[in-house]
């Protein structure tokens, strides 16, 4: 039994980040935000972790958001500890998968949607609600209007309704919808997969897809294409190429 509110343990090169605060809907207050941000840094540093994964403890929630309880969702150190943490997340340089096993609901659609990857069981539910409390899901913003049209994402923050997995799913919120007992199975298969590639192509392939998205079209072509030279001199790539030749599977060391 974990008493932190946010669980960091490794297995198999993968970090994970496990929000322990089943009893509040694993909702997040600025322990948890700080604790995140720490553990993102050991992650980062960390040399034999290849990829990072985040979910929430039980089946009833991924994350809820935050903690109405304590001080309000919208106070300065909230906004910007959770500000803070969202951009870390999306702009980590390792993969990251997100294990939504339940609600994910307002702050916590945020975390799921700075991840690379979501898997999602089939009763997991979604929704932005803040503005049934008076708020609106601001910070998040940034992440639904790149991933969902915007009369989706308008509807999604103008109505605060819950909506299914599949309904994610359909909108492009999430890559996989799977049964509840399969999914620690699919999200495995999927970390299994990220941990056998190349870390620096990872890295260096993360970071300049994410600087990418805000260029104009020219400048991201002659960007990416500086990018693939950058990535093709490096050991793994030369290590890739002779393993393919070779017909065996390569043994990416990170350089």
């Amino acid at each position: 039994m974990h008493d932190s509110p946010l669980v960091y343990k490794e297995e198999s090169r993968v970090a994970w980040l496990v929000i322990n605060r089943e009893e509040k809907r694993n909702s997040l207050n600025a322990d948890v935000l700080r604790l995140f941000l720490s553990h993102l840094d050991r992650a980062e540093e960390d040399q034999d972790i290849r990829a990072l994964c985040v979910t929430g403890t039980g089946d009833r929630a991924f994350c809820s958001g935050a903690d109405l309880s304590g001080a309000g969702g919208g106070g300065e150190e909230m906004s910007t500890l959770f500000a803070d943490l969202i951009k870390r997340l999306a702009g980590f340089p390792k993969p990251t998968v997100a294990r939504v096993n339940g609600a994910c609901l307002a702050g916590g659609v945020g975390l799921m949607l700075a991840c690379d990857i979501v898997v999602a069981a089939d009763h997991a539910t979604f929704g932005t609600p803040e503005v049934n409390v008076g708020l609106f899901p601001m910070i998040i913003g940034a992440l639904i209007l790149r991933d969902v049209p915007r009369k989706k994402a308008m509807e999604m923050a103008l109505l605060g309704k819950r909506f299914t997995a599949e309904e994610a799913l359909q909108m492009g919120l999430v890559n996989r919808v799977v049964p509840r007992d399969a999914l620690d199975g699919e999200v495995g298969g999927v970390l299994e997969a990220l941990v056998s590639k190349s870390p620096i192509g990872m890295r260096i392939g993360k970071g300049a897809f994410h600087a990418a998205m805000d260029m104009p079209f020219e400048r991201a072509i002659d960007f990416l294409a500086q990018k693939l030279v950058e990535v093709a001199s490096t050991q793994d790539a030369v290590e890739g190429i002779i393993a393919f030749l070779q017909k065996r599977d390569p043994v990416f060391r990170g350089e």
